[in-house]
């Protein structure tokens, strides 16, 4: 099972990032090592070697089929589910990786990094672009999204990812986050939703 993630996929959080609104000219992928995968409700212990760990809400997206090289008009037969799922983010040390243009493995990919919620079949969607979604924490929203301001679509990330990566069922796909990220704390109560279904919930420990 792999995970792949995109950076920088919409417009608003690239200003917060960076101070300015922009679009990459290629999807920027990484990816996060199978042992970071948290689900289930399972907790976050947050690791403090690695400083401050910011919450990013995303839409993740479910591999159903084996494929490679996948036309775009194709993409969207290779997925089935999607549920919310939050890209732990160790900021600080991403923030010096960047500046030295190291790789984003240590600030991305560490244990307890992908968190993910339950998944809901694609058909419960008109439009997988055009999908709400939100993270509260403590009882109030602090991120809000939705996956018609993605600058790259779901079926353009499919099919760019499979020119490299042979996808296989039961790979996943984190589509990028909007603005609006921010530290988690110990005892933070964390829940995503999906338009009005709530798919993930977890604590900080």
């Amino acid at each position: 099972m792999k995970i792949f993630a995109i950076g920088m996929n919409y417009l608003q959080h690239n200003k917060e990032l960076d101070g300015a609104l922009y679009r990459t000219e290629q999807p920027v992928i990484f990816t996060k090592a199978d042992s970071s995968l948290l689900k289930d409700k399972k907790p976050l212990f947050l690791p403090e070697e690695l400083g401050r760990i910011d919450y990013e809400t995303e839409l993740v997206v479910r591999i159903c089929r084996l494929g490679k090289g996948i036309p775009q008009r194709f993409a969207h037969r290779y997925y089935d589910a999607v549920t919310v799922g939050i890209d732990f983010t160790a900021r600080d040390l991403q923030r010096k990786l960047r500046d030295a243009g190291q790789p984003w493995d240590l600030c991305k990919g560490f244990d307890g990094a992908a968190a993910i919620g339950e998944w809901v079949p694609v058909e419960k969607f008109r439009d997988i672009q055009a999908i709400h979604f939100h993270l509260d924490i403590n009882g109030k929203t602090v991120q809000e999204g939705c996956t018609s301001d993605m600058l790259f679509k779901v079926d353009e990330l499919i099919s760019y990812i499979s020119r490299w990566f042979t996808l296989k069922t039961g790979d996943i796909l984190y589509t990028g986050t909007p603005a609006g990220v921010g530290p988690v704390s110990i005892n933070d109560h964390l829940e995503g939703w999906i338009e009005e279904r709530k798919v993930l919930e977890m604590n900080v420990k």
